[in-house]
């Protein structure tokens, strides 16, 4: 059992270099849905693989230091997030290259059905990767919202994310899989606003394939490596459409055929971006003692915090019921960029998503009731001299 397992937020702000305000105290960040703080832990991990091993050992790395088992190790670590078994997730590459491979390995699972069902307001990554992918398969691309996505038995594929980009509203990802699962369609879940802020097991929900960064709640820095994952069930069957060299079977036999590595590390494909991969493993050192139901406990204290600040008539697009909650509390105001500069000046860090959108987010190991409170008492002085 960690030994932290009910944090309060802020549990590990001391771990963290926090982005400076204006007057050179720490900001108030609250940007973590889109780029995490950088824990300290990362930053010495970088250094020592520049220093302590790209320097002293140079291409014996790859075996003295353990790079080449890297991805599948940290792999490990991420699946420990996300309710994986070990040996189902493998990290390396970005999010886009992870889900078309994955996209379209789900579509070759099912290759006598014909719709990929999508989610209409997805990341505009996963709404153009469906897209093309729909045009190299020949599926017929059909979007809907996630609660009302009824799979029929023509459906191949059912690519849903954990948490909307824009409102942060949580959707029900067991009720989306079961119905998939009773039309015989396989789910690709993208965990990108869910991992590290909430429990997510995917074994128990049954989810088949998914796919996650690891810069935003997992504070792995800008660009780092996202991950996916490969439920057990499909390991020896999954025909990935990167068919990389750190994929095969034996990577350095250097044969003129690829022959799929067995399980998940068939979705290796290039070599591995170590200097992002290190730092990535020095960060998930904030979640080693820590339970993620108490994460995600504290992160809705602090959104709770925030929406109690706030005053009355406040257009909040985000449910407020915690069961519809993801990590981050979403505000519509006229300006967004305006205003999120407005905030910036204040020592305030969010985001905007134009034309109208705030987006405030509660990552708990560094975010505390007072910056949750702060930052709606901003905001609040924002709204009152535009109006």
């Amino acid at each position: 059992m960690p030994s932290n397992s009910s944090p309060e937020p802020g549990f590990a702000r001391a771990r963290f270099v926090l982005p400076r305000a204006p007057d050179g105290s720490d900001a108030v960040y609250l940007a973590g849905n889109s780029l995490g703080a950088q824990p300290h832990a990362a930053r010495e991990a970088l250094l020592s693989a520049v220093d302590e091993q790209w320097a002293r050992v140079g291409v014996a790395g790859w075996e003295a230091c353990g790079w080449w088992a890297t991805p599948q190790r940290l792999g490990d670590r991420v699946g420990a997030l996300v309710g994986a078994a070990p040996g189902q997730v493998v990290v390396g590459d970005s999010t886009s290259v992870q889900l078309f491979g994955l996209l379209i390995a789900a579509a070759r699972l099912r290759p006598d059905r014909h719709v990929l069902l999508s989610d209409a307001g997805h990341f505009p990554t996963d709404r153009y990767l469906a897209t093309s992918v729909a045009r190299l398969t020949g599926l017929t691309l059909r979007t809907t919202s996630p609660d009302a996505m009824a799979p029929d038995a023509d459906t191949a594929v059912v690519a849903v994310p954990a948490v909307d980009f824009r409102t942060g509203e949580r959707w029900d990802l067991a009720t989306i899989v079961d119905r998939a699962h009773e039309a015989g369609a396989v789910v690709v879940a993208d965990l990108s606003h869910a991992v590290g802020v909430m429990p997510v097991d995917l074994d128990a929900l049954g989810v088949d394939l998914a796919v996650g960064c690891t810069y935003k709640y997992l504070n792995g820095g800008p660009g780092a490596p996202a991950f996916a994952y490969v439920a057990t069930r499909h390991h020896e069957v999954l025909d990935p459409p990167l068919t990389g060299w750190t994929g095969h079977a034996d990577p350095f036999g250097m044969t003129e055929a690829w022959t799929p590595a067995p399980g998940v590390g068939r979705l290796r494909v290039g070599t591995p971006p170590m200097l992002s991969m290190l730092a990535l493993d020095g960060a998930l050192g904030v979640f080693d003692d820590v339970d993620l139901a108490g994460v995600r406990a504290a992160s809705l204290a602090l959104g709770d915090a925030f929406l109690e600040a706030l005053p009355a008539g406040t257009d909040v697009v985000t449910p407020r019921e915690h069961e519809r909650r993801g990590g981050h509390v979403a505000v519509r105001v006229r300006d967004a960029d305006g205003m999120c500069a407005a905030l910036a000046r204040r020592g305030v860090v969010v985001d905007a998503r134009p034309p109208d959108l705030l987006r405030f987010g509660f990552a708990a190991p560094y975010v505390t009731l007072d910056d949750a409170r702060t930052a709606a008492g901003e905001l609040a002085a924002l709204l009152w001299s535009a109006s």
